[in-house]
């Protein structure tokens, strides 16, 4: 393996970090795939945060949890591996307000029982800051999650997928279960005026786990 990846534009530690983040998810995944398929994913996955990014330096880390996310779905999907947890995605435009608080509502809810995932038709470049303060009052910090894209197998390895605003932009695969949820757009609003929208995606998001049959922590 090399030992930088020469590619137009990026710094020489940029390299060094995707290096480091192509040899994490061979580690996490040797047996599953095969080498390039783990560096085409991160690669993918780095393109595409790099069109949208407000901080370079941490593009290598970004685009190494989106890869590990979208290879957990293709393993899933393709029944190499599976460990049996409901998987929710949850999709909006920006992927910066609405599906972020309702993923951290679900994560924090189901703990280790379920899986939550989000994506966006048109993801921002960073989450909206009155949604991270709003969950923070519920002691959620969502601060450290980023938008992001979804993806076809991540799609393909939900259980069910919940739109919130994306419209005809959000995928539709038959067989797939789907709820939409129609709520206000926090984007551009203040920490006050989210609140009625987080708490209303909290009561939907202890309803889905009443239906998975998932205890709510």
């Amino acid at each position: 393996m090399p030992e930088t990846y020469q590619r137009a534009g990026l710094s020489v530690d940029q390299q060094h970090a995707l290096l480091t983040a192509a040899r994490n998810l061979g580690d996490q995944f040797t047996g599953t795939f095969s080498t390039e398929t783990i560096e085409r994913f991160l690669h993918t996955s780095y393109d595409q945060f790099a069109e949208k990014a407000v901080i370079p330096t941490f593009l290598p880390l970004l685009a190494e949890r989106f890869a590990r996310q979208r290879l957990t779905a293709l393993a899933r999907v393709e029944g190499s591996a599976d460990d049996g947890l409901p998987i929710v995605l949850f999709l909006c435009v920006h992927n910066a307000g609405r599906s972020q608080m309702a993923m951290g509502f679900f994560a924090h809810l189901a703990a280790d029982r379920a899986v939550a995932w989000s994506g966006g038709s048109e993801f921002a470049g960073e989450i909206n800051p009155a949604a991270v303060a709003s969950m923070a009052e519920r002691g959620i910090d969502i601060s450290k999650e980023f938008p992001k894209p979804w993806t076809e197998e991540i799609i393909r390895a939900a259980d069910v997928v919940v739109t919130m605003g994306c419209g005809d932009a959000c995928p539709i695969y038959p067989g797939k279960r789907y709820l939409d949820w129609e709520l206000d757009d926090p984007a551009g609003k203040s920490a006050e005026d989210v609140r009625p929208i987080r708490d209303e995606i909290e009561r939907r998001v202890r309803a889905l786990l009443d239906e998975l049959h998932v205890p709510a922590s």
